[in-house]
C-alpha cells in the first residue's frame, strides 16, 4: 500500500515537471512572437515625406473594407492587450504548475495516507492476536445460502435407536433398530463431543449409533434426558469430530425471517436433506404429549418441511447458526406447513444443566396426573356439581413427600398455593416455574368428594434416581 502511493506521487511530480516545461516554451515563443510583431508595427509606422502624422490613411485590410491609422493602432493596441493577457494566464498557469508540488499540499495528503495506512496494519495485527472471537448475527456478503448449508451440515448427524426386543420363541433377546432422527454435533471439549437432540428420539434405547458427515458410524453415550422439555444429550468420542455449530439468539426472530431445516428425514438414506421455508410464528404453545405427561411447549412455528427423522435436526437461521430444534409437526389430513421447533434461548440452559448434572433437577412431588375431564365418571368418587376440573391423582411413588403428606390415588386437586388448577399441566407448571425444591405448598384437594388442604414440602428429583 505505502509503495503504490509512493510510486503514484513520483508520477504525479514528473507530469507536472513536463507540463511546467512545455509551459515555459511557450510563454519563450509568445514572447519571441510579440518582440517581431512590435518591430514590424514600428516600420510601418515611420511617417512617409510629404505626410502628416494627423493625416488619416486607408490601407486595405480585406476586399470591401479599409481601416484607418486610428483602427490600426486600436488593432495594435488590442493585440499588446491580448498578448499580454495570454502571457499572463500562461505565466500564472506556470508559476502554479511550478510552485504547487513545493508546496506542502502533498506532503500533507501523503502523510495522511501514512497514518491511515499505519492504523490498518496496527488494526491487522491487533485482530489477529486477538482470542476474542464473535459470531456474525449475519450472513456474510461473501457467501451463498449453499455455502452456509454446506457448512452447517458437517455438524448435523444420523442418530439410530437400537433396543433389546424378546423374541418368544427362542426365549432370547436381539438388538433391533426401532427408530432414527438427527441431531448437531454443538460443542467439543478436550476428547469429547456433545450432541444434542429429541428425548423421543433416543427414549428406550440400549444403543444409540450415530452417523458423522463423512458417512462413519460411532456409538454414543447418553449424558441425560429430559422428556418434559423434548431434550437428550449425547457424546462421543471427539478425534472423529471436525466441525461443530453454535446458537444463534432466538429471540431476535421474527415472522418472516428465512430459516432452513437440516435433518434425515424418513432415515439415513435421505441423510442432510435441506428444505427451507420462513419464520411463520414465534412463542407458539403447543401442548405435547410426553413419557413424563403432558406438557406445554413454547416453540417456533416453521413452514419449513419436517418430517419424521427430522426431529432433533437444525432449524438455522442465515447466519448457519442454530435457531430451534426441529421437533413436532401436525400431520392431520388436510393440514400442511405447520412444523414445530425449541427455541434455542429455551433448550441452551436445559443442555447446560443436562451436562452438569446428568438431568433437570426438578421439585418433586411424587404422583402421576390426569386431567379431570379425561377420567371416565364411573372412576370417580362423587363431586360436588360445580368441580369440573382439577388434576387427578392416578398413582403415588410410595417413598415420596405426596405419599407422606397423606394424598391418594382418585384425589382432585383443584388448587396450590391459591392458584387454581384445572388439569395436569397447571400444576405441573406452578410447580416446575414458580417453586423449588424444599417449599412447602399448600395443596386444597378433594378426597372422596370433601374438600380438605393438605400440606406437601418439596423434595428433588434428584434423590428419586
Amino acid at each position: 500500500m505505502d509503495e503504490m502511493n509512493r510510486k503514484e506521487l513520483n508520477n504525479i511530480d514528473e507530469s507536472v515537471n513536463n507540463k511546467a516545461t512545455d509551459m515555459k516554451d511557450m510563454i519563450d515563443h509568445v514572447e519571441n512572437e510579440m518582440e517581431e510583431h512590435r518591430m514590424s508595427e514600428e516600420r510601418e509606422e515611420e511617417p512617409v515625406i510629404g505626410d502628416k502624422m494627423n493625416e488619416k490613411e486607408t490601407v486595405p485590410i480585406d476586399e470591401g473594407t479599409v481601416m484607418s491609422r486610428e483602427n490600426k493602432q486600436r488593432k495594435k493596441g488590442n493585440l499588446k492587450g491580448f498578448a499580454a493577457i495570454l502571457a499572463s494566464g500562461i505565466l500564472g498557469s506556470s508559476i502554479t504548475l511550478f510552485a504547487f508540488p513545493h508546496t506542502d499540499y502533498f506532503k500533507e495528503q501523503y502523510q495522511k495516507i501514512e497514518q491511515q495506512n499505519a492504523a490498518v496494519s496496527n488494526q491487522e495485527k491487533t485482530s489477529g492476536s486477538s482470542n476474542v472471537k464473535t459470531q456474525p448475527t449475519a450472513a456474510p456478503a461473501n457467501s451463498s445460502i449453499a455455502d452456509i448449508v454446506e457448512q452447517a451440515s458437517k455438524a448435523v448427524v444420523g442418530i439410530v435407536n437400537y433396543q433389546k426386543q424378546n423374541d418368544f420363541y427362542s426365549q432370547s433377546s436381539q438388538t433391533v433398530q426401532k427408530g432414527s432422527g438427527s441431531g448437531i454435533i454443538f460443542k467439543k471439549e478436550g476428547d469429547t463431543a456433545y450432541i444434542v437432540t429429541n428425548n423421543h428420539v433416543i427414549e428406550g434405547a440400549s444403543k444409540v449409533e450415530i452417523s458423522l458427515y463423512d458417512g462413519k458410524k460411532v456409538e454414543a453415550k447418553l449424558i441425560g434426558s429430559d422428556a418434559l422439555t423434548d431434550l437428550a444429550v449425547l457424546k462421543i468420542d471427539s478425534k472423529d469430530v471436525t466441525d461443530v455449530i453454535h446458537f444463534g439468539d432466538s429471540t431476535t426472530l421474527r415472522p418472516g425471517d428465512p430459516v432452513w431445516a437440516i435433518g434425515n428425514p424418513l432415515g439415513l438414506d435421505l441423510s442432510r436433506t435441506v428444505t427451507q421455508g420462513i419464520v411463520s410464528a414465534v412463542n407458539r404453545s403447543v401442548t405435547a404429549s410426553t413419557s413424563a405427561g403432558n406438557w406445554d411447549l413454547n416453540v417456533i412455528q416453521t413452514d419449513a418441511a419436517i418430517n419424521p427423522g427430522n426431529s432433533g435436526g437444525a432449524l438455522i437461521n442465515a447466519a448457519g447458526q442454530v435457531i430451534g430444534i426441529n421437533s413436532m409437526k401436525i400431520s392431520e389430513s388436510g393440514v400442511e406447513g405447520l412444523g414445530f421447533a425449541i427455541p434455542s434461548n429455551d433448550l441452551i440452559p436445559i443442555v447446560d444443566q443436562i451436562i452438569k448434572d446428568g438431568k433437570i433437577i426438578r421439585p418433586y412431588l411424587g404422583v402421576g396426573l390426569a386431567d379431570l375431564e379425561e377420567v371416565p365418571q364411573m372412576y370417580m368418587p362423587t363431586l360436588p356439581d360445580n368441580v369440573d376440573k382439577g388434576a387427578v391423582i392416578t398413582n403415588i411413588d410410595p417413598n415420596s413427600a405426596a405419599a407422606k403428606a397423606g394424598l391418594q390415588a382418585q384425589d382432585v386437586i383443584v388448587s396450590i398455593n391459591g392458584s387454581k388448577v384445572e388439569g395436569a399441566i397447571d400444576l405441573r407448571k406452578y410447580l416446575y416455574n414458580k417453586s423449588k425444591v424444599g417449599d412447602k405448598v399448600e395443596l386444597q384437594v378433594y378426597h372422596q368428594g370433601k374438600l380438605k388442604m393438605v400440606y406437601v414440602t418439596l423434595t428433588s428429583n434428584n434423590a428419586q434416581s
